[in-house]
């Protein structure tokens, strides 16, 4: 196996995030050539940030989730660390396997932060994003919103929020807005495939009203990217519990 050209050690650092919410940082990065002097290689990034200070039972909760969600793992195995650990090492045998011998592109790249970002009521918005390139025409981004309650810790989902039978209309509520959205654009709005613009439960909640993330390929072509469909609290007040 090859020797890591750069693998800086994982930072803890403290910092504040918000008011009432601290929060530490794993950070890792690595690049690694898939042999020596080759011009392809595996470049890897961790920046994920977790609670370092709040109720022990609610920061627990909130970090489980995250660890859980960032390393794409059915449950949580272990610490922070432990688990950046094995997704770097997993990400490096897999790259040594699937390109080890090639000749051509072989670069990679993979990408994972996190971090707090939107508060409403007492709810803290977490979010992810993934980025990816596996060689071809372009890579691919994610971006999940996860919504915490930082009194419990719990995800909030979004069937709490609505009265049941809210998907019909909501899902017409946000198709009536994205084609307002797009109006001026109709080279895009045609890429849409509208009927798949409905309540989809990657949803982010604001001041001003909620957002819904599709990610590419979703609702469209790559080329439309990552769209938010969003309507205003004043929107979804016939339909909110």
């Amino acid at each position: 196996m090859k020797k890591l050209l750069l693998i800086p050690a994982a930072l803890l650092l403290l910092i504040g995030c918000q008011p009432s919410l601290k929060v530490s940082v794993y950070q890792d990065e690595l690049v690694l050539p898939l042999a020596d002097e080759s011009p392809d290689s595996l470049h890897m990034s961790i920046y994920l940030e977790y609670i370092a200070k709040g109720k022990p039972e609610a920061a627990k909760a909130i970090n489980d989730v995250i660890i859980q969600q960032a390393f794409d793992l059915e449950d949580r195995h272990g610490t922070m660390e432990e688990c950046a650990v094995s997704y770097r090492e997993n990400l490096i045998d897999l790259y040594l396997n699937e390109n080890e011998g090639k000749e051509g592109i072989c670069t990679w790249e993979d990408h994972l932060e996190g971090f707090f970002e939107g508060r409403w009521k007492e709810y803290r918005v977490y979010v992810l994003k993934y980025e990816s390139f596996r060689g071809g025409a372009h890579g691919i981004t994610t971006v999940i919103p996860l919504v915490f309650s930082f009194k419990t810790g719990a995800l909030l989902r979004e069937e709490e929020l609505f009265q049941e039978g809210y998907r019909e209309p909501v899902a017409a509520l946000l198709q009536n807005n994205l084609k307002e959205v797009f109006a001026d654009d109709p080279l895009w709005l045609d890429m849409i495939s509208m009927e798949s613009v409905v309540p989809n439960g990657v949803f982010y909640p604001s001041e001003t009203g909620v957002s819904w993330y599709f990610q590419p390929y979703e609702i469209g072509p790559y080329a439309l990217g990552m769209v938010t469909a969003e309507a205003t609290w004043e929107e979804l007040k016939p339909y909110l519990k």
